[in-house]
């Protein structure tokens, strides 16, 4: 821009750099008179600087990838401006997720599960399938949307959801044979389609049979025993409890990164809140609510969870960074989706089944 035409008196005939003569007249003249004031000199800038700076604000502005992320992990060169002074105070920590919806979320799906379990064991199960169909769901559509990979779906949900009620009513048994005929179905589906991609196709098809639908199986088994509902609930309580603690502890007092690499947001203090925390639990809910369980045995059984509740987290976190989303899915405000809370339920119910047979039997 020409620096002169900001000094062009009223009257003068410039309109604008463009747009040629202005329209004579006093209108015009007293509107260019009353508007017309100096302007500082701005230095020219090199056309390299432009793109630094839109680089620099875009960085600015861009939120964490991942839940599990806070701002401060990932500090930013703060951009000088004039009109924006840089704070004087650093900010608050942010617990990264809007805590409300979580909780309201929480509560209904608690109020679901307990309902369902304590009333009619059967409508427990059919929970447990719907949870399972929409995780293969949330699963099979990320892998289609970010990796090209087309897991079948439909002998996945069919078989996923005859894989859980199989373990209700014929046991582990039931629940393997269940697994090879999903596993069976998922190959000869994808035999329809062109022979492009089946071996990744199969192969993620079958990762997601397993760790789906089989794994919540061992839900399914330890409903089975006189007590299940009172090992269910256990198996729940324990899992959010040590999720939980890990949260609260590592939120407030987390200093040291347990696996930076994967989830930057975990740290070694909150995997000793999760330990404590579960451990304390599962001494209560073995002594006062498992048949022949003592709190000893809830110490080990708290341990255990804490454990596989977070390397189940920590999977799941590795499947969201290869690829490149922070959520499976939003169906569940404040938390993502269904998979997104099912990834430490799911490497743990084996462990807690196990676990319950060693301590106390299947019966």
């Amino acid at each position: 821009m020409n620096d002169s035409s900001w000094g062009a008196p009223a009257g003068s005939g410039y309109w604008g750099p463009d747009q040629g003569p202005a329209p004579a007249g006093p209108a015009y003249d007293g509107l260019q008179a009353a508007q017309t004031r100096p302007m500082p000199i701005v230095p020219d800038v090199p056309a390299g600087d432009h793109q630094d700076d839109h680089d620099r604000g875009a960085a600015q502005q861009s939120g964490p990838l991942f839940r599990d992320e806070t701002p401060n992990e990932h500090p930013q060169e703060p951009m000088s401006s004039p009109s924006q002074p840089a704070p004087s105070a650093p900010q608050k920590k942010s617990a990264g997720r809007d805590l409300g919806a979580a909780i309201g979320v929480g509560v209904g799906l608690g109020a679901v599960i307990i309902a369902s379990l304590f009333i009619w064991k059967a409508a427990f199960v059919g929970v447990i399938a719907v949870a399972v169909v929409v995780g293969l769901w949330e699963l099979t559509s990320r892998l289609q949307e970010r990796k090209g990979i087309k897991a079948p779906l439909v002998p996945l949900a069919v078989g996923g959801a005859a894989m859980v009620v199989a373990g209700y009513v014929r046991g582990a048994e039931g629940a393997w044979v269940a697994m090879a005929l999903t596993a069976l179905a998922v190959l000869v589906w994808r035999m329809t389609e062109p022979p492009e991609g089946y071996l990744k196709d199969v192969t993620a098809g079958v990762f997601a049979a397993f760790y789906v639908p089989f794994l919540a199986t061992f839900v399914a088994l330890m409903l089975t025993a006189d007590d299940g509902p009172q090992r269910v609930l256990t198996f729940l309580v324990l899992t959010v409890v040590s999720d939980t603690g890990a949260y609260a502890v590592g939120w407030r007092f987390g200093k040291h990164k347990l696996a930076p690499r994967i989830s930057p947001g975990k740290t070694r203090e909150g995997l000793l809140g999760a330990v404590t925390f579960a451990m304390a639990a599962g001494a209560l809910c073995m002594q006062f609510m498992i048949d022949d369980g003592t709190w000893w045995q809830g110490l080990l059984l708290g341990l255990a969870v804490a454990a596989s509740a977070t390397l189940g987290d920590l999977g799941e976190s590795m499947i969201k960074r290869d690829l490149g989303i922070k959520d499976m899915g939003t169906l569940l405000p404040g938390h993502g989706g269904i998979m997104d809370r099912l990834d430490s339920l799911l490497p743990t119910a084996p462990v807690v089944w196990l676990l319950f047979v060693i301590f106390v039997g299947t019966a």
